[in-house]
């Protein structure tokens, strides 16, 4: 749809009339340039059609720049986009522990960290709609992405995470209680922070449960991942089976806790041991947070003064130009022509 923002602009339109009529007309200057041949050149250069011309080409400028000044603009089709009320935060352990290979992809055996990367990966890109953040923890807490709807900056700083960054111990609390600093700065109906880690809280200034009493204080539901399978063979001297034996490589796992953050928050805890219960989980949450479709629509707006302004730029420089060029080749054919004439005379 095409409109003017400022319509009223074009009451402007009669301002050169009005400026003819009550100002003071400019009084005329004689030259002091006599030129004797200037009656013939002004008879045969037509200047009462270049006059008229000249004032048409005028009014078409003055038009031109008065539509420029109503700014014209021109609507687009309606865009129905959806959004959620909802601000959710994913907090991911990257302490030492993380590497540990007790996990299974593709048919090998791989660290905790990477299929942490798979699965919470493919659950953010599932979230559109939501504003979505990610804080890394490890001795220390940070925000590595800010509450956003950028989902794809979201998952490519997900995967960039490295093990070791943020320290080799675990600062639950900590990253608990930067979650509620982020989640609280934001005016939102639902507040969601999913937390999974490896172990216990072995760092920070905060305990857990301290923090979850912050969260539940906030409004914010909790819920609580522990990874990591519960049996795992350590290989023997060189790689061989020989000697070889069992581990609980989740032995440090502090369920009880977690469990506990997730009952004071109004959340869930939730026990992953292999990649398929991770990613079981992660659609287990989608459920018991679906995304909010709520549709806004708007038209995109694309601006149209520079047209008429850039045309009547145009029309101004040729208005300009225009009669110089054209008494100069007057000039030179009559100059011509009389030097022809005075020779023919001798």
């Amino acid at each position: 749809m095409f409109e003017f923002a400022w319509p009223w602009v074009f009451i402007l339109i009669p301002l050169p009339l009005l400026a003819r009529w009550l100002l003071p007309r400019a009084k005329p200057i004689s030259s002091a340039l006599k030129v004797p041949f200037y009656a013939d050149l002004s008879q045969r250069s037509g200047g009462e059609q270049r006059n008229y011309f000249g004032l048409l080409l005028l009014i078409v400028i003055w038009l031109l720049l008065i539509s420029a000044a109503a700014r014209p603009r021109w609507y687009g089709e309606p865009i129905t986009q959806t959004s959620s009320a909802r601000d959710l935060l994913v907090a991911v352990d990257i302490s030492g522990s993380m590497e540990t290979p007790d996990m299974m992809l593709g048919g090998r055996p791989a660290m905790r960290i990477n299929a942490v990367k798979q699965v919470v990966g493919d659950f953010v890109e599932r979230r559109q709609g939501d504003r979505l953040g990610l804080v890394l923890f490890g001795t220390r807490a940070y925000l590595q992405a800010p509450l956003t709807y950028d989902r794809e900056t979201v998952g490519t700083l997900l995967r960039e995470a490295q093990i070791g960054f943020a320290g080799q111990g675990t600062a639950i609390g900590d990253a608990i209680g930067l979650s509620v600093k982020r989640l609280t700065q934001r005016p939102a109906d639902q507040r969601v922070l999913i937390l999974l880690t490896d172990g216990a809280n072995t760092a920070g200034e905060v305990s857990p449960l301290k923090a979850a009493e912050l969260a539940q204080q906030a409004g914010i539901t909790v819920y609580t991942i522990g990874v990591g399978a519960e049996e795992m063979v350590q290989p023997g001297l060189l790689g061989s089976r020989f000697g070889s034996r069992r581990i609980n490589p989740s032995r440090d796992l502090d369920s009880k806790t977690l469990q506990a953050i997730a009952d004071e928050t109004g959340g869930r805890y939730f026990r992953a041991h292999n990649p398929q219960e991770l990613a079981k989980i992660y659609a287990e949450l989608d459920e018991l947070e679906p995304v909010e479709q709520e549709a806004e629509s708007y038209r995109p707006l694309k601006s149209l003064f520079i047209w008429p302004l850039g045309i009547a730029l145009l029309l101004a420089g040729t208005w300009a130009i225009l009669p110089l060029a054209t008494n100069m080749r007057e000039l030179q054919s009559s100059t011509k022509q009389r030097l022809n004439t005075g020779g023919k005379a001798l």
